[in-house]
């Protein structure tokens, strides 16, 4: 059996969907069951509760478990609840876990989110399993995000400046992880990923304007006033305290502006363009979708408890 943790997630449930679309079977991890309708109408998913801070909760989800997706919600407590879940898993007889981080994972990053990653990664690696990570870079659907400035002012915001990211399609990343959990010789590898071009937010507000008919422009703004929207969101303070840090990272370069197609080439994924992202995002970026119009409605759209990346 094959299980996914932080299902309920922007990276987990996408990581679902292909498991779906692949027609295997996969267990998912959800905190809280009553979030999970969505999950539960596919036949080949079984959802089952618990919290990975309480090992007494796991045992049926790591009832027979032989891989397990690494995934949860970038907290404060994030380590502690990686590693105590990576604990459990060993002493249910789990034989192999793939770490799900990102592109700039180093235990002397200043980007917290990255440290607290490489410190999940190093105790992974120190457990005895074994272990495969998957470092994809920004995700694309970070895009979404802007949805709302993008349909009333016909603009996004952010404090990037010319920097260069390289966006990568969720649904390559979750072809990745499907590969990874269900094929053998991954073992003690790390994969990074992203997308195929380096892009600056320009020319990002270029293919969406591309991908909708609709001019979308970018203005940059300064990292106070991108903190100060964020605290007035409701964000908590350490989280947009490391997403300055990262900007600032960004806008020096971090490595995040380089290409990574290598684990497209060696798991046989086709690398997906950014403005085919928003092609099929077309409707979101526009405000006509029902997920577009659902936003609207909740605080923090699109789940900011899944933004940092390491």
């Amino acid at each position: 059996m094959i299980l996914v943790t932080g299902a309920n997630g922007l990276a987990g449930s996408a990581v679902i969907r292909e498991f779906v679309r692949a027609n295997v079977l996969v267990r998912a991890l959800v905190r809280s069951r009553a979030k999970a309708q969505a999950l539960e109408a596919f036949p080949t998913v079984e959802v089952v509760e618990g919290d990975m801070l309480r090992p007494e909760t796991l045992k049926n989800a790591l009832s027979e478990v032989e891989r397990v997706l690494l995934i949860s919600s970038p907290n404060g407590q994030m380590v502690q609840t990686q590693c105590t879940f990576i604990d459990a898993a060993k002493e249910a007889g789990v034989r192999h876990i793939i770490k799900f981080s990102g592109l700039t994972t180093s235990l002397d990053s200043p980007f917290l989110f990255s440290r607290q990653h490489a410190e999940i990664s190093d105790y992974l690696e120190r457990s005895g399993l074994d272990w495969t990570f998957l470092r994809p870079s920004q995700f694309a659907t970070e895009y979404l995000r802007e949805v709302p400035t993008i349909v009333a002012d016909g603009a996004f915001y952010l404090p990037f400046e010319d920097a260069k990211l390289t966006p990568v399609d969720m649904e390559d990343v979750g072809k990745a992880a499907v590969a990874l959990l269900t094929q053998a010789g991954h073992e003690g590898k790390s994969y990074m990923m992203s997308g195929p071009e380096a892009l600056t937010m320009r020319q990002v507000a270029e293919q969406i304007s591309l991908a909708i008919g609709k001019n979308v422009s970018y203005v940059n703004v300064s990292r106070e006033d991108r903190k100060r929207a964020q605290l007035e969101a409701g964000i908590p303070s350490f989280i947009v305290d490391a997403l300055d840090v990262q900007t600032e990272l960004r806008r020096l370069g971090n490595g995040e502006e380089v290409v990574h197609l290598e684990t497209h080439t060696a798991l046989g994924i086709r690398p997906t363009p950014f403005v085919e992202f928003a092609r099929r995002h077309a409707a979101d970026f526009l405000g006509t979708s029902a997920w577009a119009m659902a936003q609207k409605e909740q605080k923090h759209p699109l789940g900011l408890w899944d933004l940092p990346r390491a």
